[in-house]
């Protein structure tokens, strides 16, 4: 009999493979969740689910209107100078993560999945998780969906970072001026960074921002960076007025990093598995593909280096053609002018396309 594989993280990429796994649970092998908050939080990174999300998402029992009624149809792009507005190739959503690691959570455990909350992994071992207050969890396989926090015993390399690594920043507004994104998803390009803006479920617009340290460090603080950013791009300056709140940060995001090899019986989901640029809107798609497909390589047997292997190569087309844009997107002055160029080419629809991940 096979022991009951630990999930270590209660976000979409764990929520994910609980749901598959305990679908197709025999011989006591029904997973177990162990999600460190005691209470459903709200992450920086995810705002938006593309269409092939939402797809995944429908066949795991969570239906986008359950998420948000309305869609987002279009994708404007902002420089200095210039604005550029298209339709997306088909709807996506903007939501809350509160909201949907909420819903996958609860129908992991509608699904059979034991959910722990409230505990801590501090270090993974020889093949065991050691939580906070000493104790040591063991299974047959574990599956590390710890999102942007790496946990002792497995953290990522340094070395992906870069030499001016990349920091996540978020915001929200509340008021009339973020309203009139209205239906759209939001890129405003900056030199070293880039922000997006999307309608959330609560009427809110979310502001998420990846720049680099360097530019934090030439304004000195958050609210100053947002000051400089917006008098950089007024059209971004517009997106801030209203009610605010605070601002959340993570550090040293390791875009393009992906898990080329692995072990067998740990399994390494979402961005643990793959950082893709945020401006891709396909972090949230990656960690559920990683999941379902990380939990029906176990049923079936598979050994988890090899289940790495894959779904590295899976992933390879879009981290790499979302980073060549992300390069663009950072140099807004060398990229602006080929903008409407790209859009007559029906270039901008072939990047969307490309940055897809595909859910098997």
């Amino acid at each position: 009999m096979r022991r009951p594989p630990l999930i270590l993280g209660g976000g979409p990429a764990g929520s994910a493979a609980a749901i598959t796994l305990a679908a197709g649970a025999a011989g006591g092998a029904r997973p177990v969740v162990i999600e460190r908050t005691s209470t459903p939080g709200d992450a920086i990174c995810g705002g938006f689910l593309s269409w092939r999300t939402l797809e995944a998402l429908a066949r795991l029992g969570v239906e986008a209107d359950a998420l948000n009624h309305a869609r987002v149809t279009r994708l404007r792009l902002f420089t200095r100078t210039r604005m550029l507005e298209t339709s997306l190739p088909a709807p996506g959503i903007g939501v809350s993560r509160a909201r949907l690691d909420a819903l996958l959570l609860d129908r992991a455990a509608r699904s059979g999945a034991g959910i722990e909350r409230g505990v801590t992994i501090r270090e993974i071992t020889d093949g065991a998780a050691r939580t906070a207050d000493g104790a040591t969890l063991s299974a047959d396989a574990l599956f590390l969906a710890s999102g942007k926090h790496d946990i002792r015993g497995s953290a990522r390399p340094a070395a992906a970072r870069g030499a001016d690594p990349t920091l996540g920043l978020r915001t929200r507004r509340i008021g009339s001026a973020p309203r009139q994104v209205g239906d759209a998803i939001e890129l405003h390009l900056f030199d070293r960074g880039y922000a997006g803006v999307v309608m959330q479920e609560d009427g809110s617009a979310n502001i998420c921002l990846a720049i680099h340290r360097s530019r934090l460090t030439e304004a000195g603080d958050p609210d100053r960076l947002l000051q400089a950013l917006a008098a950089e791009v007024p059209a971004f300056g517009e997106r801030l007025a209203g009610d605010a709140a605070p601002i959340d940060a993570i550090a040293n995001v390791p875009y393009g990093w992906r898990a080329r090899h692995g072990m067998d019986g740990l399994f390494r989901l979402g961005d643990q598995a793959a950082v893709i640029p945020s401006l891709a809107g396909e972090g949230m798609g990656i960690a559920i593909a990683s999941g379902a497909s990380a939990a029906r390589a176990w049923l079936a047997g598979e050994a988890g280096a090899a289940w790495q292997q894959r779904f590295a190569a899976q992933t390879a087309r879009p981290l790499m053609v979302a980073g060549a844009v992300r390069a663009m997107a950072e140099r807004p002055g060398r990229f602006a002018a080929l903008l409407p160029i790209a859009a007559r080419l029906g270039v901008i629809d072939a990047v969307a396309a490309a940055t897809r991940i595909a859910h098997r």
